[in-house]
């Protein structure tokens, strides 16, 4: 009786850990700083939030995922809700590519997923330079989208796997 006590609340955080994942991310503002790389970051809340709101959007529903955002901005210093928003556009974009498409291919995620990155970022950037006059560096958002992009293909392959080892058995939809 432990034991099966054990597994299943086990198995109850591992149904949680995308959303564990998420609030660790943006707690610590993940983007491999700690390597002491100067161009190398990737914004991981990104891929998490689209990953999952493309493959199963049960998993992160939008409010945790906006409150995910405010924290963001505070551990930042962006003006609060600009990452939320930014989060809830990133769903928006996958909860339309996963109503058109008929059948998964991860390439066409994999470019969708760019498209996505490229215009939330504009409209997040945009924001910040005309309500709130920050200064921004082009080049270190330049890399941060090429390096998001290509790290999302990585990534994809470690949530498919998770994917499959915790919710098997159980429905997608």
């Amino acid at each position: 009786m432990a034991i099966q006590t054990k597994s299943s609340i086990f198995r109850k955080i591992l149904n949680f850990g995308p959303l564990i994942l998420l609030y660790i991310s943006v707690m610590n503002e993940f983007d491999l700083n700690y390597l002491n790389y100067k161009y190398f970051s990737f914004n991981f809340p990104f891929i998490l939030i689209f990953y999952w709101s493309l493959k199963r959007a049960q998993t992160l529903s939008y409010g945790y995922i906006f409150i995910a955002g405010l924290f963001n901005d505070v551990v930042i210093g962006f003006p609060i809700g600009t990452s939320g928003l930014t989060y809830l556009l990133i769903c928006g974009f996958a909860a339309y590519l996963r109503n058109i498409t008929l059948r998964p291919n991860l390439i066409n995620e994999w470019l969708f997923f760019l498209f996505t990155v490229m215009v939330v970022t504009a409209i997040n950037y945009l924001m910040l330079i005309t309500f709130f006059l920050i200064e921004v560096n082009y080049y270190e958002i330049a890399t941060n989208i090429l390096f998001t992009f290509l790290l999302y293909y990585f990534f994809s392959y470690i949530f498919e796997m998770y994917k499959k080892i915790v919710f098997k058995g159980k429905s997608d939809d």
